[in-house]
């Protein structure tokens, strides 16, 4: 179940239609997933914004919470402030073959280009998966790309989010979005999550500590923990206010228990669907919008948890889902 079936309502503002990054117009999700029930779980998720294919330019930040990660792309965001492919994330050593699918996909589309600046994001799954072995292939990629669609995309165990854990639970990909009005024009803001980091879950204040809430897990943080966040919007922004929602997303981590440690590798991408001849959101008025980002993004981490399975991995590693039960007595205890 979703964190929102499950009564957890995550601000005041109003959510899309479908709850997802996919609630902005002209943006697609796409999965690819891996799994052997063994030793394989992993696979490949696609962010694909329709508006792309007319210009190849979207304006774009990139903030680094640590940068211990490897985000394929992003110092030509920084300096360009321009998105000029679609977002693929991944598992960490799986990265380089997908930024070469990604390549191959993008120069399919623009036969006459000759220099493409294509992004690719991971975080490491390889407690659950055999990270080593590089299962993803140019395939699994351009089956994500070719398959994107506008509808509620998967969530928990499926494509990059197949072998993720964070918070000490199993773990994977989220989605959610925000609707609201400013200066009069309409705004949907929504966020997409590869969830692997570490901490304490904490739900609306409430800490979830794994150790007490699953028999039989120690609470003890994979190595190599880190999380990708996609902020799409139709805001009318430009790159250096779109860094500004980007930084948002990662204090949003915050708000359910990340330790931001030494070995996480923190990422936000932000973009802009809104047409260019749009006259830009003024500083002043970004306040709600931050709150939007920052709320879609929470409820988009909780999603990857809740959303998520117990998964049995290599060497027998367990990722334990959320149980609900346990979670939900928590909460009506801390708020009567």
């Amino acid at each position: 179940m979703r964190a929102r079936e499950l009564g957890i309502v995550v601000g005041g503002l109003p959510t899309g239609p479908l709850n997802a990054i996919t609630d902005v117009e002209g943006v697609l999700v796409g999965h690819t997933t891996i799994d052997d029930g063994a030793d394989l779980h992993t696979g490949v998720t696609a962010i694909v914004p329709e508006q792309l294919f007319s210009t190849w330019r979207l304006p774009a930040a990139v903030h680094v919470g640590n940068g211990y990660g490897k985000l394929v792309g992003s110092t030509q965001i920084d300096e360009l402030g321009v998105l000029e492919s679609p977002i693929v994330l991944t598992g960490t050593l799986s990265v380089y073959r997908a930024a070469d699918a990604l390549l191959s996909y993008v120069m399919r589309l623009r036969p006459d280009g000759l220099s493409f600046n294509c992004v690719v994001g991971e975080t490491n799954d390889g407690h659950l998966s055999d990270i080593r072995r590089r299962p993803i292939t140019e395939r699994h990629v351009l089956d994500a790309l070719d398959g994107a669609s506008g509808g509620l995309p998967g969530e928990g165990c499926v494509g990059a989010g197949t072998g993720t854990t964070a918070l000490g639970f199993k773990a994977g990909i989220g989605t959610s979005s925000r609707r609201l009005e400013v200066e009069g024009v309409p705004v949907t803001a929504g966020a997409l999550v590869q969830a692997n980091f570490g901490g304490v879950l904490t739900v609306q204040g409430v800490p979830m500590p794994a150790a007490e809430l699953v028999a039989g897990a120690d609470g003890a943080e994979p190595p190599g923990n880190s999380c990708m966040i996609v902020v799409a919007t139709d805001a009318p922004l430009d790159a250096r206010r779109l860094g500004r929602l980007a930084r948002r997303a990662i204090f949003a981590m915050g708000r359910v228990g990340a330790s931001y440690s030494h070995g996480s590798g923190d990422y936000a991408i932000a973009f802009s669907t809104a047409p260019p001849r749009l006259p830009l959101l003024p500083d002043e008025a970004l306040t709600p919008v931050f709150a939007a980002v920052m709320d879609a993004v929470e409820e988009a981490l909780l999603n990857a948890l809740c959303k998520a399975t117990t998964t049995r991995g290599y060497r027998g590693h367990v990722g334990h889902a959320v149980p609900y039960d346990r979670l939900l007595r928590r909460l009506r205890r801390a708020r009567p």
